[in-house]
């Protein structure tokens, strides 16, 4: 992100990043839960605030959709599961239809494999993850966010590895559900990854629209 921006919008940025900090570093105290959740929505909703006031436009709006509906399924799936993967299914969707409305023009062969990778391998290890048709099919989702982000015009150095983060982090989560034992790694790893991932999508296509808006 270029330095300008970073300074003009950075007491919503910092305080996203304060609020991710925060809640990993309490998760695990003495923190009532409903504050706690309280400050895990406000890390990816910060993030929603950034994106509604660095550019006034319909895509950066519908961003700001999209993290807002994360961060509200954030502090949803602390206190259920399944309400919350809902939301997470829905913000999903919504960040498909951003990606697919700024399709890559010419797209490697490359680029085309991966994003078909990240489409159908995701859905699979979600399956073979759970056992669960439900988390198969949220895997879609995540696997149609993945690809179509990989396959848009947005960086893939910020958007795309951003998404990566985000299938990767989820994949965590259901571990800990399913397969691995309380207090595993996969606890200390799924925040970093998530939040990082939201904040490179978020952040990255906010940074090429207004390269759009400014050219």
């Amino acid at each position: 992100m270029p330095k300008r921006a970073l300074y003009e919008k950075r007491p919503y940025l910092l305080a996203s990043i304060a609020a991710a900090l925060a809640y990993y570093l309490l998760r695990d105290g003495e923190t009532p839960g409903v504050y706690l959740a309280l400050i895990k929505g406000a890390a990816v909703a910060m993030l929603a605030v950034y994106a509604l006031l660095r550019l006034r436009s319909r895509d950066a709006h519908w961003i700001a959709g999209v993290m807002a509906v994360a961060a509200l399924a954030d502090v949803v799936f602390e206190f259920d599961e399944y309400a919350g993967g809902f939301l997470f299914f829905i913000s999903l969707v919504l960040a498909i239809a951003l990606f697919l409305r700024h399709r890559r023009t010419h797209p490697t062969p490359s680029q085309k494999a991966a994003a078909s990778a990240l489409l159908l391998a995701t859905p699979v290890i979600s399956w073979l993850l759970a056992q669960d048709m439900a988390v198969a099919l949220y895997g879609l989702a995540l696997g149609g966010m993945a690809g179509s982000a990989w396959a848009s015009r947005f960086s893939r150095y910020h958007v795309g590895i951003g998404a990566v983060l985000f299938v990767a982090a989820d994949f965590l989560v259901v571990a800990q559900m399913t397969l691995l034992p309380p207090g595993s790694f996969a606890g200390w790893l799924d925040w970093p990854l998530y939040y990082t991932g939201q904040f490179l999508i978020c952040t990255g296509v906010i940074q090429t629209l207004r390269r759009d808006h400014e050219a």
